[in-house]
């Protein structure tokens, strides 16, 4: 697959975020791009005009790790983005099918039995595995609870993207929304550098830059992240609001799959909180919730 486009918008993005000062350099009164030219990035890099442009129109295919931590190290790349473009560039002359650890198969959809009792062995915090396209695979019954809206409409098909980006319920459950949109899109992106021979992601890509203007415009942004541990706000209908710690954990033994474990701070309101919302999925079946049919006349 040539991901050579993928490159092009991913250098032009981050080129075009540097200034001159940031990069100690004059500012002049007759620019005509926004940030840094070409040819301020090649003489930073220590590489020619050429060889520069070279990679920006998306030749990655066979460059030194040297050439790359120069380009990182100018255009002020952070881990995330460092990552990003490394993955790229392996895509790019095929190194990453031997240097990636064997990805399961496109639309698995079942973890492994012993994953499941580790998953349901965790009773304090909503836990869930994720794949790199945002589909929830298996959950322990507190995540269910917690994300209940996800399995309620049959088109979201257990899937984090459609679920913030195509249903409205989505803002409810998501105080912060902007913020949970900028997270997904994100993650996605780092996915399709990481992965991107991924038809599926592909797909779902395809499906909610078609669907969502707030996804279109974010996906055009090119944005990875590392989205490993932070803060979540909720607002759930049955218990209100919850402040809930995350990390998220990448599996060794399932390549592409994430564990995340949420937690609320020992003494407040938020771990009150998923106390009433355990003893609620332990009375109830935890089913999804019915929404109303609109009514025809």
């Amino acid at each position: 697959m040539d991901n050579r486009h993928e490159v092009r918008e991913f250098l032009t993005s981050r080129r075009a975020r540097i200034s001159p000062e940031r990069a100690g350099l004059p500012t002049g009164s007759r620019r005509r791009v926004p940030g840094l030219r070409r040819s301020e990035v090649a003489a930073l890099a220590d590489m020619s005009v050429e060889y520069y442009a070279k990679l920006e129109r998306g030749n990655l295919a066979g460059v030194s790790p040297a050439v790359l931590e120069a380009v990182a190290r100018v255009l002020r790349l952070d881990d995330a983005e460092r990552a990003h473009l490394l993955n790229l560039a392996q895509a790019a002359d095929g190194s990453d099918a031997l240097t990636r650890p064997g990805r399961r198969a496109k639309g698995a959809r079942k973890v492994h039995r012993s994953l499941q009792w580790t998953l349901d062995a965790i009773t304090a915090g909503p836990a869930f595995v994720r794949n790199g396209r945002m589909d929830v695979l298996a959950t322990n019954p507190l995540a269910r609870a917690l994300y209940r809206d996800i399995y309620s409409t049959p088109g979201n098909e257990a899937n984090l993207a459609r679920f913030q980006f195509l249903d409205p319920a989505s803002r409810r459950l998501y105080p912060d929304w902007d913020l949970f949109a900028d997270i997904a899109v994100a993650i996605l992106r780092t996915e399709a550098g990481r992965d991107p021979y991924d038809k599926d992601l592909h797909d779902l890509v395809g499906e909610l830059s078609t669907r969502s203007e707030e996804f279109r415009t974010r996906w055009g942004r090119h944005d990875v992240r590392h989205h490993g541990t932070g803060t979540k706000r909720f607002h759930h209908e049955i218990v209100g609001e919850l402040t809930l710690a995350f990390e998220g954990l990448e599996l060794a033994a399932e390549p592409g799959l994430t564990l995340t474990i949420y937690a609320a701070e020992p003494g407040s309101a938020s771990e009150e909180g998923l106390r009433l919302l355990a003893s609620w999925t332990a009375t109830h079946a935890t089913q999804p919730p019915a929404r109303q049919q609109p009514t025809t006349s």
